[in-house]
């Protein structure tokens, strides 16, 4: 199978075809999503809370997460891979290119930053500098603080448009996809119409043009023993890990994951 690239993505969306993506954090799992059809992996900050052990994903250092990314590149078979920037490693500019330069050079076809329009800038100076940018919007975990827990993001109107207009000049600016986490199903549609990039959803809806989950949810594994709403055990019913991998990749594919009961209303 050729490797995936932009192009591909940006030819699923068009065709109306999904897209599958899920976190891997070494080379084994890495080699293993590949086998199973996954298009993207996305080495999530996550891993400061599935693998190190903290409670949120703030510690997570830039060190760390260039390992991770070396790591799955060596398992990688085909797949894009995204790479988290951490929590302050992209405060200016200067530190923002380093910081990509290093999560690149590790092994990344496109880095992930979390936050809203303020990112046109730096998106924009790294488009022209050939470094590929998801933008991560809705609940974005290193602002934790801010939200005051893990909470819903873009309900009312007022919230409602403003991340409307916040995908749309990250778009303008030159952000190659858009990541929405924990958004209405209703909004997170409006927005995947209005964006000619690929827009990948977790806890978003179905009607994104992608879905993501952290691996260790899928496989049923939580530390704190609490299942987020938007997490489905792909593991139940299977014998072995490629399979739960294949019935998630299977169940983006078909539209059938999320269900009604894995999104948020306004």
């Amino acid at each position: 199978m050729p490797a995936v690239t932009l192009s591909t993505l940006q030819a699923l969306k068009q065709k109306g075809e999904k897209i599958a993506m899920l976190t891997a954090y070494d080379a084994t799992f890495a080699k293993l999503a590949c086998q199973a059809g996954v298009d993207v992996l996305l080495i999530g900050d996550s891993l400061g809370m599935v693998v190190q052990g903290h409670d949120s994903t703030l510690p997570v250092s830039l060190a760390d997460m260039v390992y991770h990314t070396a790591a799955v590149k060596r398992g990688n078979q085909g797949a894009l891979i995204l790479s988290d920037l951490s929590f302050m490693s992209y405060a200016n500019l200067e530190q923002t290119y380093a910081s990509c330069a290093a999560l690149m050079q590790a092994g990344a076809h496109m880095v992930k930053l979390e936050g809203a329009a303020w990112l046109a800038e730096p998106i924009s100076r790294l488009a022209e500098r050939g470094v590929p940018v998801c933008a991560h919007l809705g609940l974005t975990p290193q602002s934790v603080n801010v939200f005051g827990g893990y909470k819903v993001q873009g309900r009312g109107e007022a919230q409602a448009r403003q991340l409307l207009a916040d995908a749309m000049a990250l778009e303008q600016a030159g952000a190659a996809m858009l990541l929405l986490e924990c958004v209405p199903s209703a909004l997170a549609a409006e927005i995947s119409r209005a964006v000619q990039i690929p827009v990948i959803g977790i806890g978003a809806g179905v009607d994104t043009d992608g879905q993501v989950l952290v691996m260790h949810d899928l496989l049923g594994l939580s530390l704190s023993g609490r299942t987020p709403k938007f997490v489905k055990n792909f593991m139940s019913g299977q014998d072995s890990l490629l399979g739960a991998f294949s019935a998630y990749v299977r169940a983006v594919k078909a539209a059938e994951f999320p269900a009604a009961e894995h999104g948020f209303s306004a």
